[in-house]
């Protein structure tokens, strides 16, 4: 059963179905501490550590020499650091593939959609601009009835010369 929430991954196993709460808080623990592996103030605090752990082991400051030069012990820190930091940065970027997923299918949806919209919007212009070539526009109208007028005074040129060519006897 694939789930479509942006906060889990994937599909959920069979035999931890009641564990979807810890599941989404671990999620977020793990994006948290991947985001924040990733910043200066991470690796300042690393390089303080090591300077102080190396200082205290070589120097034996306060008397103190649990790790001797080698480090075998600092070495099996950043050994299980990394054992550890490498699956929580993939389940991050896990995490953040399944979101990336929605957001595409969402912007594809969308851009569907747009579309749909788009083409309605053509035909309709298309449509309106089919009717308004159909109408008679007023320089259409001013022109026709400009040339029945010229007909109307060209008819009434043709009556008044007919008449002037009538003798006085044919006009009675």
């Amino acid at each position: 059963m694939a789930d479509d929430r942006l906060s889990l991954p994937g599909r959920q196993s069979r035999w931890r179905r009641g564990t979807d709460q810890d599941r989404d808080a671990f999620g977020r623990f793990a994006e948290t501490f991947a985001r924040w592996m990733g910043t200066p103030a991470f690796l300042a605090w690393m390089t303080v550590f090591v300077i102080v752990w190396c200082t205290i082991n070589v120097i034996g400051l306060f008397g103190l020499k649990w790790d001797p030069y080698p480090f075998i012990l600092l070495n099996l820190f950043f050994s299980t650091q990394a054992s550890y930091s490498a699956p929580l940065i993939l389940l991050a970027e896990n995490r953040q593939t399944d979101r990336d997923h929605v957001r595409l299918a969402e912007d594809r949806r969308q851009t569907a959609q747009s579309r749909a919209d788009m083409d309605f919007l053509a035909r309709e212009i298309a449509a309106l601009r089919d009717a308004v070539g159909d109408m008679a526009t007023r320089d259409y109208i001013r022109s026709e009835l400009r040339n029945e007028l010229r007909a109307l005074l060209a008819e009434l040129d043709d009556e008044r010369a007919d008449e002037d060519e009538r003798t006085p006897s044919d006009r009675l």
